[in-house]
């Protein structure tokens, strides 16, 4: 099986892996194909098996990710997934050389990931990361973890972190719910403009949504994951889309302990 790489004159033909056959995230599956084949002039690559499957990488320079993070010297990856049937086949593993080749051909010093530091949705496994060689350079206080792979102790590169928005977070005096959410995953759009929005009123509770719509935004974002984030008040809650939907709501809010915060 081989891997493909995605281009703006492949990707209307092409599949990303996510939401192939759902109907109902079909804008939002039209909006990450025209995020992919806008970035791609910046250096940012999809890349996946060549499978009718979810097994994929994606990645692209620091110096354009749309995270909270700084690294300009670096390649940083963006989702990576390998699912079903198609685990511990050594797919994870080829991809990750892609992007690693990737990064070595560019003159950049390696890949960075951002993952959590428990099991966060929408987020590497760290431990399999770590396990691949990767090392833990920067945390936050939200419990997310920055691991790089490469030359982080040569005198000449810049060690990757967390931007101060991220390390930051929320003003202390946030009240309420609020969401973060972009375009680089298809099942978002969806969620935010339908679920979420039903869930909120069926509570008697309103929330702030705040799209990531431009790099800047995202760079300046309170959370490394710019894909979905949920806050209670100032306090980060979760990458889960699901705590959109009206049968996940409250299991994932009360499981963080946020319950009373919202009065339910």
């Amino acid at each position: 099986m081989s891997i493909v790489t995605l281009t703006p004159g492949s990707l209307s033909n092409e599949h990303i892996c996510c939401a192939i056959s759902d109907k109902k995230c079909v804008t939002g599956y039209k909006a990450k194909k025209r995020w992919l084949s806008d970035q791609y002039e910046h250096g940012y690559r999809f890349s996946r098996l060549d499978e009718r499957g979810k097994v994929f990488i994606e990645y692209g320079p620091g110096e354009h990710t749309w995270m909270p993070v700084e690294a300009p010297d670096w390649m940083v990856m963006g989702c990576f997934w390998v699912s079903g049937r198609f685990k511990q086949q050594g797919h994870g593993k080829a991809l990750l050389q892609t992007a690693l080749d990737e990064a070595r051909a560019a003159g950049l010093a390696g890949l960075v990931s951002v993952v959590g530091k428990k099991k966060m949705h929408f987020q590497s496994d760290g431990k399999w990361l770590l396990r691949q060689g990767f090392r833990e350079i920067d945390e936050t206080e939200s419990g997310f973890s920055l691991l790089a792979l490469g030359h982080e102790d040569d005198g000449a590169v810049r060690i990757p972190r967390f931007s101060e928005s991220a390390k930051r977070g929320l003003p202390s005096d946030t009240k309420g719910i609020t969401v973060f959410y972009s375009e680089r995953c298809p099942f978002t759009d969806f969620h935010i403009s339908s679920s979420l929005r039903e869930t909120c009123k069926k509570r008697g509770l309103s929330a702030t949504v705040v799209k990531l719509d431009s790099l800047d935004k995202a760079q300046n974002a309170p959370t490394p994951a710019t894909i979905f984030s949920l806050f209670v008040d100032d306090r980060f809650v979760t990458t889960d889309l699901s705590v959109c939907m009206d049968s996940r709501f409250d299991k994932i809010i009360e499981k963080a302990g946020e319950g009373k915060a919202l009065g339910l």
